[in-house]
């Protein structure tokens, strides 16, 4: 496997954007799509178009393989035990959403207490939030270093009797960090709490075993693993899910409905009322399928290459500053720039056909940790190349002296 072959596979790579080859440098907000994501859905719609779960003709018997396949290959890719506890949501958002209604009205009352961190991203503040404020319950929050790491000793001075659910990211969507969930997780469990971990930045970075990590609950989104947006997974220990009330109500998440009573399906369909995103399932299938066949050898070398020859290239460059500078970092790299806003720096470089990112990256808490108001986002993933990190490197450079004069 080599990068050149891996780029012909993104037709949204070959193009040219104000007259330069587009340097697609924002795969942290979503990822391209390689043609077998794209064809896949292509396929569904243009042969096998039905809705699932109900009919019995031909296109619905074979919507429904190709809907209950994709479902076998998010178990086996994250090595869940069953089906039963993937759980297909609108996104990460949706999943984390699902857990702080469902989970918290089922095991949480007045006065219990949540953990996040100072690092998360918006989706994994806000919910708990509401959740707290519908309950009576605490939310509480691990301080981040200067470093741009976990307060790991605070982490353990927050856990208590009054704690139900731990809430953290596995890879900060700001700073890179690569969260040491195995131990947040262990620590947790010494304390009979329960843990989810938001994977939406690390699912396509590294293989994860839900079963090796023991967590209770993991999301995900399948725009970030090289699939389409508006569909994602959640994980849920079968024990969990089962104890937990729906989350919504309508088609597909019944057994029986009667004026009187309604009895719920078993699992997964309990926490999946109406009509699925059907394209988007079968589209994130086609992405598991595009992740194993380049292989997590790859990826991870690749991207550790890149990543290295990133803060490399940045480092050097006078009056820039990077933010945080964690031990173990995934392919995210926030900087700033001596005199030059976060949004001047993303204008002027899409003018040389290089997206990144500006602003607050959904997580103005950790800008205000830092003390900046928005920061400039680099992300790779496999199609990058370390010819485009010079490029960038020139283009940054080249505003500079723009500003200068």
């Amino acid at each position: 496997m080599d990068v050149d072959s891996v780029r012909t596979q993104f037709p949204t790579l070959q193009q040219m954007v104000y007259d330069k080859p587009l340097i697609y440098l924002d795969s942290g907000a979503t990822m391209q799509k390689p043609l077998a994501v794209i064809d896949a859905m292509d396929s569904y719609y243009m042969h096998d178009n039905s809705n699932v779960h109900r009919g019995v003709h031909a296109l619905s018997a074979r919507a429904d393989k190709l809907f209950n396949d994709a479902r076998s290959k998010v178990r086996s890719f994250i090595n869940a035990k069953s089906d039963e506890e993937v759980i297909f949501t609108s996104g990460a958002t949706g999943a984390i959403n699902l857990v702080a209604q469902s989970f918290c009205q089922a095991f949480m009352k007045a006065g219990d207490e949540i953990i996040i961190s100072e690092m998360e991203h918006h989706s994994n503040i806000v919910p708990w939030q509401l959740a707290c404020e519908r309950m009576g319950a605490v939310l509480k929050v691990v301080p981040v270093t200067d470093a741009g790491e976990l307060d790991m000793q605070a982490y353990a001075e927050l856990l208590n009797e009054k704690t139900k659910l731990v809430a953290l990211t596995h890879v900060s969507n700001v700073l890179g960090t690569v969260n040491p969930i195995e131990k947040i997780i262990e620590l947790a469990h010494k304390n009979d709490i329960a843990v989810l971990i938001d994977a939406a930045q690390s699912i396509h970075h590294m293989q994860i075993d839900v079963q090796a990590l023991d967590c209770d609950f993991l999301v995900f989104s399948g725009h970030k693993m090289y699939g389409p947006t508006g569909i994602g997974v959640l994980y849920g220990k079968k024990h969990w899910l089962e104890a937990m009330p729906p989350y919504q109500g309508g088609g597909s998440m019944i057994e029986e409905v009667s004026f009187d009573k309604t009895t719920y399906n078993k699992l997964p369909f309990k926490f999946e009322a109406g009509t699925p995103n059907i394209a988007g399932v079968i589209g994130l299938g086609a992405a598991i399928n595009f992740i194993e066949h380049i292989g997590f050898d790859f990826i991870v070398d690749h991207e550790a290459k890149l990543t290295a020859h990133l803060l490399k290239k940045l480092g050097a460059i006078e009056g820039l500053r990077i933010i945080g500078s964690p031990e173990k970092r995934a392919s995210v790299v926030s900087f700033l720039i001596d005199g030059i806003h976060a949004h001047d720096i993303a204008t002027m470089l899409d003018r040389q056909g290089i997206a990144v990112r500006a602003g607050h990256h959904c997580a103005m808490p950790l800008m205000k940790r830092y003390g900046v108001a928005a920061t400039t986002r680099a992300t790779l993933a496999i199609y990058n190349t370390t010819e485009e990190i010079d490029k960038l490197a020139e283009g940054i450079v080249s505003l500079q002296q723009v500003f200068a004069e």
